[in-house]
């Protein structure tokens, strides 16, 4: 069985390199698979890409064109949806035509137009859909937030502004719910148990399979390390009275990833519990990390982004502890990574975060949006009489849970029944 995976990018992005560990794993495990992208990241003999061409920046700045036109002549949300009205058409490469399994991913950014996606599920082969976000049980939308209208009908957008006479969400869903519902057996896997709900409930996917499958991990790769030997290689301070959270993104300035939050449990530390703000410090991974110094009372280290994953499995293993204050989040990589390494988190109760951390077991889950009780996790978390065990419990859920053995054994079921 040949399997091949399609993804926007290689590396760069949740994502991609999710559907890159999934090569992986199924190449260890014995399967035939690669990976088409239309950004390349690597030379990996594994992954291909799409002929380059002038047009492939043409296209995206079209599509990003219609939907500015769409939301009234404003940059607002330009970026939080996709319409795939263009593309290109791999089901004419020998990558594709190869292939006896067809597992699209996160395609977005004008990789694969809805006109390809077409194509590609009346080619008769298999085909698997991975939902990183919503943007396959919605109409334009990676994350819907708290809007429903997906579950019956997705019509004036929130994300949109109608132009008289068109909607152009609406458009859009239609035309999915025709697609999806000519192939009855499109199968959704949803790497998280929460976004597999909100599939089911999705007026899309009425009929279809949908499953829930996490991503996997290399956990030879993530694992505990000497943590004074991994802070030297970091250049972080190897004081064992420190303390030092890690926070990390692609875009430390994304709203999103909930930055202002861990600002104010900052805050909070210093106010209500001085005497362990005194030994803790903050690294930060990611672009822009260094322009948030001015927000953060306590130390910053930051490092810009990080794409080697040794390099991460260092950081991973310098620090005693991974907040992720995210307000929206699928499977975080980087919640399986850090309890891979053996390091506890402390995460908001959203998306998929409850089902990664284990509250008071692998570290903490706090109450959504809540500040407060952020900084109360992190406290509870860093106490020395239960961090030993929640440090075991972290890894050892990775290795009951995400090994690439196992993830790799509930995909091929599923491309065998596909």
């Amino acid at each position: 069985m040949k399997v091949l995976i399609i993804n926007t990018s290689e590396r760069v992005g949740g994502a991609a390199i999710a559907a890159n560990r999934l090569m992986q794993a199924l190449k260890r495990s014995g399967t035939h698979a690669t990976m088409l992208v239309r950004d390349r990241q690597t030379d990996s003999l594994s992954v291909s890409a799409v002929p380059s061409s002038w047009l492939l920046p043409l296209k995206f700045l079209w599509e990003r064109l219609v939907i500015f036109l769409n939301n009234g002549w404003q940059r607002r949300q330009v970026f939080a949806v996709d319409i795939a009205n263009t593309g290109t058409d791999i089901t004419r490469m020998k990558e594709f035509r190869q292939a006896d399994v067809v597992h699209l991913h996160w395609v977005n950014q004008a990789f694969l137009s809805l006109r390809t996606i077409e194509r590609i599920l009346a080619s008769g082969k298999r085909v698997v859909v991975t939902m990183h976000d919503m943007w396959y049980i919605t109409a334009v939308c990676h994350h819907a937030n708290t809007c429903t209208r997906y579950e019956s009908e997705c019509a004036r957008c929130p994300f949109l502004h109608c132009l008289p006479g068109i909607d152009l969400a609406r458009n859009v869903f239609r035309r999915k719910q025709q697609m999806y519902a000519r192939h009855p057996r499109l199968t959704f896997v949803g790497c998280s148990r929460w976004i597999t709900r909100l599939a089911e409930r999705s007026a899309l996917t009425d009929g279809r399979r949908c499953v829930s499958i996490p991503n996997p991990i290399d956990t030879a790769l993530f694992a505990p390390a000497d943590k004074a030997e991994a802070r030297r290689a970091c250049q972080l301070p190897d004081d064992p009275d420190l303390r030092l959270l890690l926070f990390t993104c692609r875009r430390i300035t994304d709203e999103a990833k909930g930055f202002r939050f861990l600002s104010e449990a900052c805050r909070i530390l210093q106010t209500q519990h001085p005497d362990l703000a005194a030994h803790t410090a903050i690294v930060v991974v990611g672009d822009e990390s260094a322009a948030v110094r001015e927000q953060i009372d306590l130390p910053v280290y930051s490092i810009d982004y990080v794409s080697s994953e040794q390099q991460m499995v260092q950081i991973y293993n310098a620090v005693d502890l991974y907040v992720t204050p995210s307000l929206q989040d699928n499977l975080p990589n980087t919640i399986m990574e850090a309890m891979a390494c053996a390091v506890p988190c402390v995460g908001f109760d959203i998306g998929g975060i409850p089902e990664m951390i284990d509250d008071r077991q692998s570290g903490y889950v706090a109450r959504y949006r809540d500040a407060q009780d952020f900084a109360d996790g992190i406290v509870w978390a860093l106490h020395p009489d239960r961090y030993d065990d929640l440090s075991r419990h972290a890894r050892q859920k990775v290795l009951d849970n995400y090994t690439e053995e196992r993830i790799a054994k509930l995909y091929m079921d599923i491309y065998a029944d596909a």
